[in-house]
Formats: structure tokens, sequence, C-alpha cells
């Protein structure tokens, strides 16, 4: 149906044309009915021949080959529209992932800025009571220390005290004055 529309169009073209001159008809002029005549042979020539179907199937080839295009064109936007929507989605994913790395991060810091807190201020009361402690037995030791020093003036001043002799008072002023060194 395709390969007769053309001929046709073509022989009938000149009528249409001719239409408008009602006194000179377009066959009547030798030189137009004789080229009307070539062309219509060569068109009967060339459909013998298979030109047309050559033409058409060109034309057929051509078309298939823009529809292949259009269709990979289709193809390769489908598939250009999910690998965007998978990287928005991944992205969206990767944004979250790192708010949850940020907000665990941040935790863990308190946590262990606490920690810290927590041990320090139990380290400073070790070394409180540590230095209490050193303080405590530094006093004992101090006050042992005089005791001893009373006990020995003591017991100095009351050997003299016994054996009569006059030093012991000089030894007892002695005695006291060291425990007032001892003591300041």
């Amino acid at each position: 149906m395709r390969y007769t529309l053309i001929p046709l169009a073509l022989a009938f073209a000149p009528l249409a044309h001719a239409a408008g001159d009602a006194k000179n008809p377009w066959y009547a002029d030798p030189t137009t009915a004789t080229a009307f005549a070539a062309l219509v042979v060569f068109l009967f020539i060339v459909a013998f021949v298979g030109g047309f179907k050559a033409i058409f199937g060109l034309l057929d080839k051509r078309a298939e080959g823009i529809q292949t295009q259009i269709d990979e064109a289709r193809a390769l936007r489908e598939e250009a529209s999910k690998l965007m929507a998978d990287a928005k989605k991944k992205a969206k994913e990767a944004d979250a992932a790192a708010d949850d790395i940020i907000k665990r991060a941040k935790a863990d810091a308190d946590a262990m800025m606490k920690q810290a807190k927590a041990d320090l201020k139990a380290k400073v009361a070790r070394r409180e009571a540590q230095a209490e402690a050193r303080i405590a037995r530094a006093e004992a030791d101090a006050a042992a220390e005089v005791r001893r020093v009373a006990a020995d003036a003591a017991t100095e001043a009351a050997r003299s005290i016994l054996s009569g002799s006059g030093e012991a008072n000089d030894l007892f002023d002695n005695a006291l004055g060291e425990i007032d060194k001892r003591l300041n």
C-alpha cells in the first residue's frame, strides 16, 4: 500500500496543477505529456527493479535505527534516574551515619570526661588521705619524740636531784628549753 501511494501522488500532481487552467489541459502540451510519460515509465522501471523497496527498506532501517537509539536513550535515562536516586539515598544514609557517629563521639567524650573527673577526684582524695596520714604520723612521731625528750629530761633531773647536786636545776632548765625548741 505504501509503495502504490507515491506513484499515484506523482501521477495526479500534474492534474491538480492543471485544474486551474480550463482552456489548456496539461496533456494537450506535447512536452508536458512526454515528460509525464517518461516519468511514469521511469517510476515503473524503478518499481520493477526494486528501487522503491530498496529506498523504503533503507528508510525503514534508518527508522528502526533511530527507534533503537531512542529506546537505548530512554533505557539510559531510566538507569541514570535509578543511579541518581540510589546516590541520593546513599548520601542521606551517609549523612545519617555521620550524624550518628558524631552523636556517639560526643557521648563517648562526655563519658570520658566524667570518668576523668571521677578519677581525678578519687586521686585527689587518695593524695589528701595520704597527706593527712603522713601529717598524723609526723604529729605522732613528734609527740613521741617530745615525750621521749621530756622523759629523758625528767629522768636526768630526777637523777640529779637524787644525787644532790646543784646542777640539776641547770639540767632541768636546759631540758625544758630543748622541749620548747622541738615543739616549735
